[in-house]
C-alpha cells in the first residue's frame, strides 16, 4: 500500500478463529483482536462473533468505524469477490450461499470486500512480506488444511468465479483418503498436518513400537503434527518415517504447482511447515524430480514472512486496492 492516512479494518475468519486488526496504508496493525470462532452455532453467531471482534479492535486503535475507510474481510472456503458471497466452507459448518460482504457493510455502515483467506494471505506476503516485488507466485498454507492463493503479474488470480486457488484440493492419488471436501486423494487428504495426525494414529493403532504417545499425554486423540514431530527429533523411527511420507506428498504438490504456473518464488506457511527441513527439504527433492527441469531452477522456495498475520494484512490490502480502482 502506498501513503496514505487511510485505516482499513482488515478481518480475518477462519474456522477457529477471528482476527480483526486496524490497519494502515504500509501494513501497520493498530490493534489486533483475537477471539474464537463459534462456527458450530451457525452463520448468525459468526457473523455477530466478527461483530463483536470489529468493535474491540476499533476501541483497541481508539477510533470508530467513522475513522475507517473500508472492511476487507477473508473467509475460508468457495467465495466470489465479485458478488460478495461465501457458497460454502468445509471449517464453517451451515454456511450457504451466505452474502457476508452485504451483511457486514449493512452493519457496520461500510464498504465492504470478501477475498477468499488463502488469496488474502498470499496478497499479505506479497505487499507486506516474503514475496514483495514478485511478480509471479503462488502461496502454500500447511496446515490443519492446504490452502493457497496464486499471484500473476502482480494480480491475484481468482478464477472466472472467484473460486480460484483450491490447491488443497487437487487430486494427488485418485484411490487416496476421504478429504473432508467429499474427494478422493486430494493434497489436503495427504500432505496436511491432519493427514500426518490420522497417518501417525492408524501406525499406534496397529501395534507399532513408537514414543509418539509420550508426547501426547499417552492419549492417541492427542496425536498431532506437533507431537509427531517431537518424536521425530528424538529419533523415533515411526515419526520419521510419517514425516517423510508426508514430505513425498507435499513434494508431488509442488512439483504439480511449478509445471503449471512457472512461478518465480513459492512461499510455504502454516504450521507443518514449521517442522523446517526435516519436513522440506525431502519435499523439496522430490519435487526437483518430478517438476520441468527449467521451471524447478526458476523457483525460489522461501518462508511466509509474517505468519499469522498475513490473512488479515492480505485482506486489508484488498480492501485498500478495490477501493482505489472505484476512485
Amino acid at each position: 500500500m502506498p501513503n496514505s492516512d487511510l485505516l482499513i479494518l482488515g478481518i480475518d475468519l477462519g474456522g477457529t478463529k477471528i482476527l480483526t486488526s486496524i490497519i494502515n496504508p504500509q501494513g501497520k496493525m493498530l490493534s489486533r483482536d483475537h477471539s474464537v470462532t463459534p462456527a458450530s452455532k451457525g452463520p448468525e453467531a459468526v457473523i455477530q462473533a466478527i461483530l463483536e471482534s470489529a468493535e474491540r479492535a476499533l476501541k483497541g486503535a481508539s477510533i470508530t468505524i467513522g475513522g475507517v475507510s473500508a472492511i476487507g474481510v477473508g473467509a475460508p472456503g468457495l467465495s466470489d469477490p465479485k458478488a460478495g458471497i461465501l457458497f460454502t466452507s468445509p471449517n464453517l459448518p451451515g454456511w450457504e450461499d451466505v452474502p457476508l460482504r452485504d451483511i457486514l457493510q449493512e452493519k457496520l455502515k461500510k464498504k465492504a470486500f470478501l477475498i477468499n483467506d488463502g488469496s488474502a494471505a498470499a496478497l499479505g506476503e506479497y505487499y507486506f512480506g516474503a514475496a514483495k516485488g514478485v511478480s509471479h507466485f503462488v502461496y502454500v498454507t500447511i496446515s490443519t488444511g492446504i490452502g493457497g492463493g496464486i499471484v500473476i503479474d502482480g494480480q491475484i488470480y481468482s478464477g472466472s468465479t472467484g473460486m480460484a486457488g483450491e490447491i488443497g484440493h487437487m487430486t494427488i492419488a485418485d484411490e487416496g483418503p476421504l478429504c473432508q471436501c467429499g474427494n478422493q486423494g486430494c493434497w489436503e487428504a495427504l500432505a496436511s498436518g491432519t493427514a500426518l495426525a490420522r497417518a501417525a494414529q492408524k501406525r499406534i493403532e496397529s501395534g507399532e513400537e513408537t514414543t509418539i504417545l509420550n508426547f501426547a499425554d499417552g492419549k492417541i486423540e492427542n496425536v498431532t503434527a506437533e507431537t509427531i514431530h517431537s518424536a521425530a527429533e528424538k529419533g523415533d523411527r515411526v515419526a520419521n518415517e510419517l514425516i517423510l511420507k508426508t514430505a513425498y506428498y507435499v513434494g508431488v504438490g509442488l512439483a504439480n504447482l511449478i509445471n503449471i504456473f512457472n512461478p518465480e518464488m513459492i512461499v510455504i506457511g502454516g504450521g507443518l511447515s514449521n517442522i523446517g527441513d526435516r519436513l522440506l527439504k525431502p519435499a523439496y527433492e522430490v519435487a526437483e524430480r518430478r517438476a520441468f527441469k527449467r521451471a524447478y531452477q526458476a523457483v525460489r522456495f522461501v518462508q511466509a514472512a509474517l505468519g499469522r498475520n498475513s490473512g488479515v494484512l492480505g485482506a486489508a490490502a484488498f480492501a485498500y486496492h478495490e477501493m482505489k480502482k472505484k476512485g
